[in-house]
């Protein structure tokens, strides 16, 4: 077979295991995109939409957005072309040596001073946490205090310790997320990208 022929067939089996559902056709192609990567279907019952950050997603997207993330392997696993074809880019500070600098002179995380370090630049832009609670949390908390106004949050930090918790904080605010209940991530967070794609070629966006 050759690989649309095997995606084609992999999205068929998709749609015929997951039934009916309550998902938005905005929607549904980002959690059959997430059930693809992960062959995790339980995402039918755990991911959270905030009303319309599909669209508040798309259209930074469309005004040339920034995109952080708190790992490399989210800015590694987004893909750059749709991003960069409307003036945007995709970055993550974890590694920068200011931001190392800055944790270890606070005593706190990397990903939480990373967040710090891009406050005043991510205004109308989207932030993904792919990995770190400390990053989501410092987020909201910056949110709450009118320190940052991202059009998007995509929450997916992973482990045992506060991510659940970190993501039920998102849902509580009233701002524009997606994310989901419990400690799972899985490669979520990279699904940001198919949204561009989904716009510009909706009828037959995979």
């Amino acid at each position: 077979m050759k690989p649309q022929e095997i995606e084609d067939l992999s999205f068929k089996i998709i749609e015929q295991e997951a039934g009916d559902h309550d998902f938005g056709e905005d929607q549904w192609p980002i959690v059959r995109r997430m059930i693809h990567t992960s062959a995790d279907f339980e995402y039918i019952n755990t991911i959270r939409f905030y009303p319309d950050a599909v669209q508040k997603g798309i259209a930074a997207i469309q005004r040339g957005c920034q995109i952080f993330t708190d790992t490399n392997m989210a800015r590694v696993g987004i893909r750059k072309k749709e991003i960069q074809e409307f003036g945007g880019r995709v970055s993550c500070l974890i590694a920068d040596q200011a931001v190392a600098k800055k944790a270890e002179e606070s005593g706190t995380t990397r990903a939480l001073a990373a967040v710090d370090m891009v406050c005043d630049k991510m205004k109308d832009g989207i932030y993904v946490v792919g990995n770190a609670p400390t990053a989501l949390l410092r987020l909201i908390e910056l949110i709450k205090d009118k320190k940052a106004s991202p059009a998007l949050i995509i929450g997916f930090p992973v482990g045992f310790v506060n991510a659940a918790e970190s993501k039920d904080a998102l849902m509580a605010l009233d701002f524009p997320y997606i994310t989901n209940k419990g400690i799972k991530r899985g490669g979520n967070y990279q699904r940001v990208c198919h949204w561009c794609h989904w716009k510009r070629n909706r009828e037959n966006y995979h």
